[in-house]
This record gives structure tokens, C-alpha cells and sequence, in this order.
């Protein structure tokens, strides 16, 4: 039996149809995980995307959507690799990503003409609709946020997260 509050978690599960698959009343002994930095990350960006994904009411965003398609709307002229470098993903992931966008008609692969070997990335019109609704669900997001975390302590929170970034990426 856990000894302590900070040994216990609810077992993290996928989801099916958007219902977990272990119920909250469910909680596994974590051992030293429970005083984990990482670990509690983790399951934080976890519930932040479940709680991104309940106020779009798109079961069919995935995590790296949102922001991928917010580097390209506020850095026109930006490479595949410079999306990359700016989400913090690796190529391998970044390049199925975009096929996936473009695919959908939400991006559009522009020739950079002093380098036929280049390309730029655009929004197109259904993209940029997109990303507008996806915005107005993304402040309401933040703003439970900043209500656990506290406005006040917003500032230092990010820089700490910040510095884990910089120290560790």
C-alpha cells in the first residue's frame, strides 16, 4: 500500500471514445515516480491535451496540430526544418505531420524560387479558418490554467518550465 498522497495517481490509460479506460478510482503505488519532476510533466501535458482536445470537440486533433499550424500563420516563409527546430520535434516527426496537413488542405508546400530543392510553408484558407477556431479554444484552455496555476504565478511558472527547456533540450 502507498505510503503517501504523492505515491498515488490515477492509472493513465488511452482513450477510447474519449472515456478512460481505467476510472479514477483506480490508483496504482508508483514508488519514486510519485516524487518524479518528469513523470508528473508528462501526465500534466497529458491532461492538458484531453482537456484541449473536450474544448475543441475534435476528437481528430492530435497534440502538434495546433502548434503547427500557429508557427506557420507567425512565421511566413518558414522551412519544414525551422517548424521543426521551433516545435521542438524531430524531422521524423514533423514531415507526417505536415503530409497530414497538407493532405487535409490546411497547409500548402510553397517552391522557394532561389532553391528548387526548398520549400516554404503556408496556411491556405480552410487552415487558417481552422487555426481562428482552434484560438478561441486555446485562450479558453489557458485560462483554466492560469486558474490552477494562479495569474500571479504564471511568470515564474513559465520561466521554471522554461529553464527545464533550455538546461535539458
Amino acid at each position: 500500500m502507498p505510503e503517501s498522497d504523492s505515491e498515488l495517481v490515477e492509472a493513465e490509460a488511452e482513450e477510447t471514445a474519449g472515456e478512460p479506460l481505467v476510472r479514477r478510482s483506480d490508483q496504482l503505488g508508483l514508488g519514486p515516480l510519485g516524487d518524479y519532476i518528469g513523470f508528473h510533466l508528462r501526465l500534466a501535458q497529458d491532461a492538458s491535451f484531453r482537456n484541449f482536445v473536450r474544448h475543441t470537440g475534435r476528437r481528430d486533433l492530435r497534440p502538434g496540430r495546433f502548434t503547427a499550424l500557429l508557427l506557420i500563420r507567425e512565421n511566413p516563409g518558414i522551412t519544414p526544418m525551422g517548424l521543426s527546430r521551433g516545435a521542438g520535434r524531430d524531422k521524423s516527426t514533423i514531415t507526417p505531420l505536415l503530409r497530414d496537413l497538407e493532405r487535409q488542405g490546411l497547409i500548402e508546400r510553397r517552391p522557394v524560387p532561389t532553391d528548387r530543392r526548398s520549400h516554404v510553408l503556408a496556411l491556405t484558407p480552410a487552415g487558417q479558418t481552422l487555426l481562428d477556431e482552434l484560438c478561441e479554444h486555446a485562450a479558453r484552455h489557458d485560462a483554466e490554467l492560469d486558474e490552477i496555476v494562479g495569474i500571479e504565478n504564471k511568470p515564474a511558472f513559465l520561466a521554471q518550465l522554461r529553464a527545464i527547456i533550455e538546461r535539458l533540450g
